[in-house]
């Protein structure tokens, strides 16, 4: 019983670590997110969320390694 605990506590932790979001990956869109987005609730999941659709809105005014982290990220 023990084993089947601790394999659902490890495939639980590997697979939430998987899908995590590594923050130091945003850097490229900083500064497009500091000039296009509203900061006005802070910088929750939900703004970061909302960011993103509107980096991936201004696309062409972003640079090329924004665009790419957008892509990777599925907003483009």
């Amino acid at each position: 019983m023990k084993m089947i605990v601790a394999a659902c506590l490890l495939l639980g932790v590997w697979t939430t670590s998987a899908g995590a979001i590594d923050l130091a990956e945003l850097a490229p869109c900083k500064p497009a997110a500091a000039r296009l987005c509203d900061h006005a609730d802070g910088m929750n999941m939900s703004n970061l969320l909302r960011c993103g659709a509107t980096l991936a809105a201004h696309s062409w005014r972003i640079g090329n390694s924004c665009r790419e982290v957008l892509k990777k990220y599925g907003q483009l």
